[in-house]
Order: C-alpha cells, then structure tokens, then sequence
C-alpha cells in the first residue's frame, strides 16, 4: 500500500436530498449546534462572489504547492461534490486558478476549500463558484505528487472524512459529519428559527432582555452606576 500517494474510493455519502435541506440554514447556526467547537479556522475566506457553499466532501491531502492530486481529484468529481483540499496551510504557491475554477464550473462541482493559496482571484471573485482559500499567490504549483485522495484530513483542527457534508458562507466553513448529520440538521434548524423569532421580537420591541441582569447577579458581577 503506497500510503502518502494513493487514490481511494468514497465509501459513503451524505444524500443529496439532505445537502439541499442544509442550504437554508447559516453556517453560524451549524456552528452554535456542534457546541462552537468545529470551524475550518479563520483563515478560510471565501474568495468568490459570495454564493453560499454546500455539498459533500471530497478530500484531498497534497504536498503544500503541489495540486497533482487536485486535478486527479477534478477529474473524479460528481456532480454536487466540494473538492476539500488540505494544503497544509502553506501560502508559497497556488493550488487552483482561473483555468481550474472553469473545469469545475464545467463538471458541476460545488466548490473547493483549500487550506492553502490560490491565484487568479480577480476572476474567482468575479466569479460565482464557491471557492475559500487561506490566502493568494501568483506563483503556481508544482504538479508531482505525492497527496492522496478520499482519506481523512484536517483543516485547522476541523477533521473532515470522505464524504461529509461540508457548509460555508461568509462567515467561513464548517464539516457535518456524515455520522451526526440528521441530528445537526435538526438542531440547527431549530437554532435558526428560534433566532428568526429573536429577530421578528426585536423589531416589535419585544425583545426579553433580563437574562443580562440575571447572569450578571448569578456570577456575582460588582456594578457601580
């Protein structure tokens, strides 16, 4: 087994019906409903015109500026998949441009997060291809390998396995597990209605806001007025 450079297969996915449930729901109610402990970590900005990210991982593990695995994993890529590349963080070259965000565009791929550089962002900000990057380069890959596909990675500390459900809007991304999905799912929605209640209270004036007074009083708070 050539661990380090392989290509595996996705053993399981989140089903499709489920990816579009989530697309109503703000990664910062996801986020709130897996305890705030889960985040791709700040430096994962969307780079692209703003649409808002959501479909299952593909996970790619590279050489930092090496994308060779990158194009293998484009090339394997469904319909609805999000190319979930960990880079090692590493900001010296590109691992996608303009010309690959194009191929993407054309196999109907949901996106890409990488946890490195990209280039050509005047293009992929212009652009509406979900794409969110640690950063930008002008200096391109290399295309040699190693990097495996379909294993486990981490970004930030986020794990993300083959295919788990992965969000992101402009407040960053976040990983579903595949295992806790249908129980996010409802806390989060849960989360999000209660918060359009909130919202709907506060315009009417209605908002209850004693909870303030009551945590001060309970931690034991000296307020001198």
């Amino acid at each position: 087994m050539a661990i380090g450079f392989r290509v595996l297969p996705r053993e399981r996915c989140v089903d499709a019906g489920m990816v579009e449930r989530f697309k109503a729901i703000p990664v910062a109610n996801i986020s709130d409903s897996m305890a705030r402990m889960s985040a791709g970590g700040p430096r994962l900005r969307p780079m692209h015109a703003g649409d808002k990210l959501t479909g299952i991982a593909l996970t790619v593990k590279t050489r930092p500026g090496d994308n060779l695995m990158v194009h293998k994993a484009l090339s394997m890529a469904a319909p609805g998949d999000v190319i979930v590349v960990d880079a090692g963080g590493d900001l010296t070259n590109a691992i996608i441009g303009e010309l690959m965000a194009a191929m993407a565009i054309k196999r109907q791929v949901a996106g890409f997060v990488i946890d490195g550089a990209i280039r050509d962002v005047g293009a992929i900000q212009a652009g509406h291809l979900p794409v969110y990057a640690a950063g930008v380069t002008h200096r391109g890959p290399y295309k040699d390998g190693p990097g495996e596909i379909n294993v486990p990675i981490s970004l930030d500390g986020m794990i993300v396995n083959p295919g788990d459900l992965i969000c992101g809007d402009e407040d960053g991304v976040v990983c579903v597990p595949f295992d806790e999905v249908q129980t996010l799912y409802q806390l989060a929605k849960a989360k999000h209605d209660a918060e359009q209640g909130q919202m709907e209270a506060i315009a009417a004036g209605r908002d209850d806001r004693s909870w303030v007074e009551a945590t001060l009083a309970r931690t034991g708070c000296e307020i001198r007025l």
